[in-house]
Order: structure tokens, then sequence, then C-alpha cells
């Protein structure tokens, strides 16, 4: 006898619904009279800021930038020119719209790859850290965060030592110039995502991905580079300051593993289970040239999923154009969403090497609920927010956005995408 599949979304007669995530298999529900909720604001009163302390609020704000690991790179001016590494001395004489930077406490830290992998520093990263430390005031940062890091470890290398994984480490953070808005008057303005301008935020998602490629190709160890973003401390930041990690790590993970397997015996995988069932349930939220975006199915939280509609796969083997059509709809999400709701953004995308191909996507996920005993005993979740309400709330928001002239110009919004937007050529690779 043959069982009938269960359907990825359906609605029952007293309107729960139910899904099933089709890369992951997670149950989940949405049941009536928990729906309707208001997303979460800031659970505090905001503060009137004192003159100057726009930005020196946190350890990424530009007025403490030795509070930091030394700089690898950073974009300045309009044009987001990259200059590489900026003596200490130097730091202040020009403000940085993005830094990037290795993270003090790394998820993976360099000791890791060291003493697991045999990796040792190369020679550019040897003579940086030379020439860091002849800078007095390089050699007082490092020294200081040598201690920080000493004294959360239990490790008390030499500076020289300190220095090479302090400046070579595989865990970078990329930092937005802003902690709020520029003229803020209370620390509760803000400014995070969808508070750039598209070309901000294009230049701030390229500048993520050059990150990427020179990660991969400074630890040949890695098999892996995990992007992430985490908005607020629901989502597990840190700092109320807009910033994305990129963590080397030596296994892609069992999600990954997962879809490849699926993959092997249907390459069609993500045009079939994604967007071909997106297009059927009327979940497609928007389009540009080159990518796409639906309410997700199957998710823990309400989730958006941005696909690229490129031939490439890698982030760095998309052309400018379709590295910034990702970012064009990420960014109109996040938009969308505003700036206090807490909020993940993961980074998806084939692990060189791999043996089939993957599109590159963004989940962008809002962090509105807490799993509890009913979850962890059932493995069932429940969200609050399903996927049709999702793209309802996301169609109106982003209307009102495009007449602002507040997100990329030529966004299709809901109805006005087609079939053909969502037509994945991850498979066919031709012109990137």
């Amino acid at each position: 006898m043959r069982v009938k599949a269960q359907p990825m979304i359906v609605r029952l007669p007293d309107g729960t619904v139910k899904q099933v995530g089709p890369l992951t298999g997670t149950r989940v529900w949405t049941v009536p009279g928990r729906a309707g909720r208001a997303l979460p604001s800031l659970p505090r009163e905001p503060r009137t800021l004192e003159p100057g302390e726009a930005s020196r609020l946190c350890a990424f704000c530009s007025d403490r930038y030795l509070e930091t690991t030394p700089e690898k790179v950073r974009l300045v001016g309009p044009a987001f020119e990259a200059v590489h590494h900026v003596p200490a001395s130097e730091l202040f004489d020009t403000p940085a719209e993005f830094r990037r930077f290795g993270n003090l406490f790394e998820i993976v830290s360099a000791e890791y790859w060291r003493e697991n992998h045999g990796f040792r520093q190369p020679r550019a990263v040897i003579e940086w850290a030379q020439q860091y430390l002849a800078d007095p005031v390089g050699h007082e940062q490092l020294q200081r965060l040598a201690e920080i890091r000493a004294r959360a470890t239990g490790v008390v290398p030499s500076l020289e030592e300190a220095a090479l994984d302090l400046l070579g480490g595989s865990h970078d953070v990329v930092v937005a110039r802003r902690h709020v808005l520029d003229g803020a008057r209370t620390d509760d303005q803000l400014a995070a995502s969808g508070t750039l301008s598209p070309d901000e935020h294009g230049a701030y998602f390229a500048f993520t991905v050059d990150s990427l490629a020179a990660i991969q190709a400074a630890q040949p160890a890695a098999t892996y580079v995990s992007v992430f973003q985490n908005w607020l401390a629901p989502a597990g930041a840190s700092f109320e300051h807009l910033h994305k990690q990129l963590v080397a790590v030596d296994e892609a993970g069992p999600q990954v593993d997962r879809e490849l397997r699926m993959l092997a015996s249907d390459r069609n995988l993500y045009q079939l289970a994604i967007a071909d069932l997106a297009v059927a349930e009327r979940l497609v939220v928007a389009a540009v040239d080159g990518a796409v975006a639906v309410a997700g199915v199957g998710h823990r939280y309400p989730a958006f999923e941005v696909y690229s509609t490129s031939g490439a796969n890698l982030p760095q083997e998309h052309s400018d154009a379709g590295i910034r059509a990702v970012s064009d709809l990420v960014h109109a999400l996040h938009a969308a969403t505003g700036a206090h709701v807490p909020t993940n953004e993961e980074w998806h995308y084939r692990p060189p090497g791999a043996p089939w191909p993957m599109p590159w996507r963004v989940v962008l996920k809002w962090r509105v609920s807490t799993p509890a005993g009913f979850e962890g005993g059932t493995k069932i979740f429940v969200n609050t927010i399903d996927p049709w309400e999702l793209r309802r709330r996301a169609v109106v928001a982003l209307q009102h956005l495009r007449d602002d002239g507040l997100v990329a110009a030529g966004i299709r919004i809901g109805d006005e995408c087609t079939a053909d937007d969502t037509r994945l050529h991850y498979a066919d690779p031709g012109e990137a």
C-alpha cells in the first residue's frame, strides 16, 4: 500500500497551520490564538544620549577602535575604498564605513587550527605583527588585548605569540560605522541593516563576500566558513551594533550533509522543494533580477529565504550584480522587519569541493519566540506567525518602503513577481 506523502504546509479546518521543513524535516505548528501576536520591541526605556556619546556606546564604536583587535581591512569614503592594515597610530585619521578584524573571543581559535591541523601563520602575518608591535600605540593595544584574552582562557603566551593569534585568526567580525542613527538623540535609535541605504548595504554585503573569500584562502584546513549576523540580545548579539561574523570550521555540519545526500538523487532539490512550493502556495515575497525572496516553510521562527537565481554557487563566484541582487532583497526584508526585532541572518552556500551544486541563499529569522518544554519533548515547534501571514506583512511593509524610496528601486513585490522570477539556475551554471 502506498503511503500518501505529507504536504509541506497545510491549514487544518480549525485554522492550525502545520509545516514540515523541505530541507530539514523540522515540524512546525502555528495554532489559532497565537498567530496574531505583535512583534516585540526593545524591553527597556530609551535613554537620552550625552553629547558625543553616540560614537562610544560600545567597543565597536568609532571612538573606541583600539578596543578591538587590529584591523585587517576597512572601507572608507563614499566609494567604499578598501584600505588594508591601518597602523594603530593612524586608526582615527579617517573614519571607517565598515571594518573587518578578528573576534577577540573566537568560536574556533587559532590554537585549534595550530594544534589539530598543524597550521602556522604565513610570513605576511608574521611581518604585520612585527610592524604592529613596533608602533607604541599598537604595542599597548596588543598588550591590553592579550591580557584580556589570557584572563578569559587561562593561557598566558608571550606577547609575540599572542599578537600572531590576534592578527591571524580565522573568526572575523565585519562592523558598520554607526551604533545609532546619525543625529540620534536617544540610545534606542539603532542603526540596523534596514536603516542603511541600499548602496551602503550593498557595500556591507560585498565586503562580507570578500572577507569570506579571504578567510577561505588564509585557512587551508577549513572546509567551510559560517557567515551570520545576530541582531539584538535575544538573537545572540553581544552588542547592539550592526556586525556580521565569519567563522572558519573544518566541517560544514549535519544540515549541509543532509542537503548533499538529498541532492545526490535530485539536483533540482531547491527548485522543486523551495521555489516551486513558494509559487504554488503564494509565498513569493519579492524579487529583483538575480534573486528571489520567499516566506520560508518549516522554520522554528518566522523566516524569509532569499535565493540567488544565478548559475554561481559560492558567494564569491557571483558577479557584482549578482551579489547586489541578493543584498537588495536582504536589505529590503531587514527594512520591512524593523530595527527593534531580534533577527538572525544566516548564509548558506555550497562548500568548496562539494560534489553537487547548491544555490547561495540567505535566511532571515525573526527571533520572536522562545522554544520551551513542549518543543523539547515533542520536537514539534510552535511558530507564532505562519508563512502566509509572514508574506502578507512583508508585502504591505515593502510596498510602503518602495513608495518612500527606502529600498531598491527595481524590486518587484508580491503578486508583481512571476514564475520566471523563481527560476533557480544553480544547477545549470552559466554567467554569474
